[in-house]
């Protein structure tokens, strides 16, 4: 395996590394800044990018970064499935049993919610697989009369499509209550060799791994998205070790790149 081969301690290229092999570049920076402040003052940040472009991993960081003391934070990511499976959803991460009828889905989050004695924070992955009704109702339970001041919080994270089905105008009152948005671009050229190299030296690697053109080109393949990144650099960790290369340069990932795309 190339992990022998290059002598690396771990998989440089995972898809979920250890959080601290994160590395904080300018756009995680912005956002951070961003959803610290919804974390002190608002009720619903948006984050929105296209798949594969650290979404997850900024909100890793969120978490992690987020006082225990403080905030209760509430992950889910399964979100494709009916508006009441969803608020079910919502019962069980509160540790409670849900009841049946959605009446007593709502009033069970709410009483959850108002017995805490922190905030507790929704963080909703993969928010565009989310029902429009899902949605309403998640808005219903930040503003909902019956409790104006519930100590909640909603982080929604998903692809673009989530901001083409918020502009519909049945969404105006959610998009009102966003405190925040958080639109994650792909990575420039410079800030794909400081990933890659990042990543080598977390695994005990040397980042001379890869030649400088080589680093130029997967950002060139990949569009500086991260996942796309993982992917080729990992293919050509591969393709060099198997051709006994201790170096990667560019004519070998033009090389692993005639192989990389589905036929």
């Amino acid at each position: 395996m190339f992990l022998t081969h290059f002598k690396m301690s771990d998989h440089p290229f995972s898809e979920k590394p250890p959080i601290g092999w994160l590395l904080a570049d300018n756009r995680f920076d912005q956002a951070m800044a961003r959803l610290k402040f919804f974390q002190q003052q608002g009720n619903i940040a948006l984050i929105i990018g296209q798949t594969g472009i650290g979404k997850s991993s900024l909100l890793r960081l969120f978490q992690q970064q987020m006082p225990q003391n403080l905030y209760h934070p509430i992950y889910l990511h399964l979100t494709n499935i009916s508006p009441s499976s969803f608020l079910r959803l919502i019962v069980t991460e509160l540790g409670e049993s849900p009841k049946f009828g959605k009446d007593r889905l709502f009033l069970q989050i709410i009483e959850r919610i108002r017995k805490n004695e922190i905030d507790t924070v929704l963080i909703i992955d993969e928010a565009h697989l989310i029902a429009s009704q899902a949605l309403t109702d998640l808005r219903l339970l930040v503003s909902s009369g019956i409790d104006t001041n519930l100590p909640l919080k909603i982080v929604l994270s998903g692809q673009e499509a989530l901001g083409s089905v918020l502009k519909r105008s049945d969404h105006a009152d959610l998009v009102h209550r966003i405190c925040v948005r958080c639109h994650l671009n792909p990575l420039t050229k410079s800030q794909t060799t400081a990933y890659i190299d990042n990543r080598l030296r977390c695994s005990d690697s040397s980042e001379k791994i890869f030649e400088a053109q080589a680093k130029d080109i997967i950002h060139d393949y990949s569009g500086g998205v991260p996942r796309q990144i993982n992917n080729i650099a990992t293919a050509c960790l591969i393709n060099a070790s198997t051709k006994n290369r201790q170096t990667i340069d560019e004519a070998l990932v033009n090389e692993t790149m005639t192989e990389f795309y589905l036929p």
